[in-house]
Formats: structure tokens, sequence, C-alpha cells
């Protein structure tokens, strides 16, 4: 009978071995208790954070519910992919370099208004905190994510700016759009739309169907702004 040797520590130190009985397939561990509670706790704090800030900051206030789903699927897939990033010890400038190119996504078939941009990179600075602050205490941790939700919050719900909307309209009295008589197409439009409007931009004029596109600023719930609509610059031609 072959006599095997006895467990040396000092050589299976020496090679990184610790004599643990984890089974592993291709030298990468099937089970780890430890790591798995924490990504859990991690991932489960970051996106109690995520939700308290896009539902109750973004959500309520905007009721756009395409965002809101995709900022809740960019949040868990960014927390992850630098937490695994963080774990299996890559070098910060390939994270870096991954969070510039998720930081100038633009969506070819729409434009993303500038609150979504600003929503989109909060997320991406929570998802860098949350996944890549591994050294730092639960309590700063938790601290720092306060303070972003306070900010955000504290903005979301304030009383004291003044906010104001815009629409785009087609107007059809294009003689008077005309400086000198100003006067009287802010009285008209007034009076046609019921809104108290501060300002006007007169944009495409098309004279064979006598109508204009006209831009105007009023008092009132920024988020109502047709943000999609005031991307129209001019009427379509007839075949």
């Amino acid at each position: 009978m072959i006599q095997l040797p006895e467990f040396d520590p000092s050589i299976a130190d020496e090679f990184g071995y610790t004599g643990d009985t984890v089974a592993s397939l291709f030298g990468a561990q099937l089970w780890n208790a430890e790591e798995m509670w924490h990504l859990l706790l991690r991932f489960s704090f970051h996106m109690l954070v995520c939700f308290i800030m896009i539902h109750f900051c973004y959500y309520r206030k905007n009721r756009n519910r395409e965002y809101y789903k995709s900022l809740i699927f960019f949040s868990a897939g960014m927390f992850l992919l630098l937490f695994l990033l963080e774990s299996i010890k890559l070098q910060i400038g390939l994270t870096l370099g991954l969070l510039a190119i998720f930081g100038v996504i633009r969506y070819r078939t729409e434009t993303v208004p500038i609150k979504e941009m600003t929503y989109l990179f909060m997320v991406i600075a929570i998802s860098v905190i949350n996944g890549l602050s591994l050294s730092v205490s639960y309590a700063v941790l938790g601290a720092t994510n306060l303070l972003i939700l306070l900010i955000i919050g504290f903005f979301e719900y304030q009383k004291f700016l003044s906010s104001t909307s815009s629409k785009l309209i087609l107007y059809d009295r294009i003689e008077l759009i005309t400086p000198e008589k100003h006067d009287e197409l802010m009285a008209d439009l007034k009076q046609r739309t019921g809104l108290d409007i501060k300002k006007i931009e007169i944009g495409h004029v098309d004279f064979l169907r006598d109508a204009a596109f006209i831009k105007i600023y009023y008092p009132g719930d920024a988020e109502t702004s047709n943000t999609a609509l005031n991307n129209i610059t001019k009427l379509k031609p007839e075949l």
C-alpha cells in the first residue's frame, strides 16, 4: 500500500493552500457563505437607497414608467458590475473607464432630458459608493447615502424656487407674429390658452399653411413640460 505524506502546513502556506475542504470547480469556490452574505447585504442596502431616490423623489414628480424601470435596472446592474470588479481586484483604471462609457450614454431614439440624465448620474455615483467602498464602515456608508437622499429630497420638494413650464403650440394667426404686434399676440395667446404667459419664442413659420410654431413659457410645474414635443421644429411636408 502506498503511504501518503502527512499534511505539512508550511508547504501549504507557501502554495496558498489553507487545508479547507470547500468544493471548487476549475479553481473557483462553489460556495462561500461569507461572500454571499456580504453581497446580499450590500445589494439590498444599495437597492433600498436607489428605490427611495427613484420612487419617492423622481417618479412621484415625473410619473415616467420607462425611465423609472431603466434607472432601477441600471442601478442593479451597475452595482453588481462594480462590486464584482472590486472583489476580483481589477485595476481602478478599468472601473473608471467603464464609468466614463456609462456616463456619456445617449439614447438614439430620443434625447434624454437633463433631469433624467442627472438622476442617471446619481445612480452611477451611488453604485460606485456602495460597490467600491468596501473598506469603510457601514455607519459611514449609511451616512453618505442618507446625505445624498436628503439633498435630492430637499430640492425636489422645495417651495422657494419658482418653476416655469413650457409648451409648444401650432399657431394659425401668423399676421400677429410681427414685432410691432407682439402685445396683441401675447393677449391672443393668453386668451386662447388660459395661461399666464410670460415669454414666447417664435419658431418655424409656414406661410403656405398660415401656421407657425410658438413656444410659450408660463408659471407652473416644470415637470409638465412637453419635453418630447418640444423637439419638433417644423411641419412635415405633404406628399
